[in-house]
């Protein structure tokens, strides 16, 4: 029975980085890759390098410039040839496949591979998943948001077994967002790719450093915006929109009436006084009337830091004292704004032209706990955007789930998987 990522996300959250390889197929070609002879057993290929003619996945080019207009473009054209060739073969998911596995599943996985352009032709047509194999899988991967460690489960079999054309309507269909701002977007700028659940801060054309995001959920979505980043909160308050106590904390205080005080949760009524938790009527959404302030430290819910801008939304992005989520697959699991891995290196790089903030008292003024908001001398534009797919190399075409389901595709509102 297959079942829908998407709909195992809606209880978790999801994603990474990716590519493409070059090459245009004319049916020629793919029938004379998909007809070869058996070439490469275990023994003869084990040790054998790995794909070096594929382009490589790792860039600092940012997803917004001519450059990658013009890769998506020939991109457009090679999928297009896919398609018009027959596509590629689907791949049996009942089995885990990574290196020293021998399984006939694994032919097919090369002629997927191969078509795609992540597997040389020279790497043969074997049971063997060999050091070949190993390199190609791990490109795709990569290129699919997926952690590269050459292992196949369900989530890259879901990946690998979308079709060729969907890929194409796809790429079509991000090509339309990506020219909507192919315009001079400004010497720096940060973006916030929500399906990628990752931020690029670009600096004259090139982009300076990456950072892992976790944005929000299916039901509590990040939204689209273009802003300028104004302010850095240092040790900031966190107030709980009315959306989180409405659905996280009311239910919470009905079981733990000590929430608040242990986590330095302050209940503030409209005249500014403090209000006892114990006198709020937590079975009702009277709670709602209150403010919920959290003082600054370790276990603030925006942890050291808040990067704010105008927002019609009320999202901003922030540090988080759950570090450990950034190493989960599933990265979409906020209630609507951005939380930033190394987010004190994004700050210092927002700060750079603000007198006298440089690293050094950054980090002093984090370990002071003093709430510290900082005017940015520059503003820097920001832009949360929603690109799963796109290209920056030639033959380099990265997929990402769609998450929000935007793209039109129910095969794309999250890989199947079984």
């Amino acid at each position: 029975m297959k079942t829908n990522r998407r709909h195992f996300l809606a209880s978790a959250g999801a994603l990474m980085a990716g590519a493409w390889s070059s090459a245009a197929f004319a049916q020629s070609a793919i029938d004379e890759v998909l007809g070869a002879q058996r070439r490469g057993t275990w023994s003869t290929q084990f040790d054998a390098r790995g794909a070096e003619s594929s382009a490589a996945v790792a860039t600092n080019l940012p997803i917004f410039s001519p450059q990658t207009l013009t890769f998506v473009e020939m991109a457009i054209q090679q999928y297009q040839q896919i398609v018009a060739s027959g596509g590629w073969p689907e791949v049996p998911a009942d089995k885990k496949l990574q290196i020293g596995v021998s399984d006939p599943a694994v032919v097919v996985l090369r002629k997927r591979l191969m078509v795609s352009g992540d597997l040389p032709e020279q790497a043969g047509i074997s049971p063997a998943f060999d050091s070949y194999v190993d390199a190609a899988a791990k490109r795709f991967q990569l290129r699919h948001g997926l952690p590269g460690d050459g292992v196949l489960g369900k989530y890259s079999f879901a990946a690998m077994n979308v079709s060729a054309d969907v890929r194409l309507g796809q790429l079509q269909t991000n090509l339309v967002r990506l020219r909507s701002m192919s315009g001079d977007l400004g010497p720096r700028y940060v973006v916030v790719n929500i399906p990628a659940a990752q931020i690029e801060a670009v600096e004259n054309g090139r982009v300076v450093s990456r950072h892992t995001a976790i944005v929000g959920k299916i039901d509590r979505q990040t939204p689209l915006l273009n802003s300028k980043i104004n302010e850095i909160i240092v040790n900031p308050y966190w107030n709980a929109p009315v959306s989180i106590v409405r659905r996280d904390i009311i239910p919470i205080m009905r079981k733990n009436p000590n929430y608040l005080t242990d986590n330095n949760i302050h209940l503030l009524a409209p005249d500014g006084k403090e209000v006892d938790p114990t006198t709020i009527d937590w079975s009702t959404d009277d709670a709602t009337k209150y403010r919920f302030r959290q003082d600054p430290g370790k276990i603030n819910a925006m942890a050291s830091v808040k990067i704010n801008f105008p927002s019609p939304d009320g999202v901003y992005m922030h540090d988080t004292p759950q570090q450990g989520l950034f190493n989960q697959l599933m990265r979409f699991d906020s209630s609507g704004c951005v939380r930033v891995q190394n987010v004190r290196d994004l700050v210092s790089w927002l700060l750079r032209g603000t007198d006298g903030w440089d690293r050094q008292r950054l980090e002093a003024t984090i370990k002071s706990g003093v709430n510290t908001p900082v005017e940015l001398t520059d503003p820097t534009p920001v832009h949360f955007v929603y690109i799963t797919a796109w290209s920056t190399g030639p033959g380099v075409v990265q997929f990402r789930d769609d998450i929000y389901g935007r793209d039109g595709a129910q095969e794309l509102k999250m890989s199947s998987a079984t």
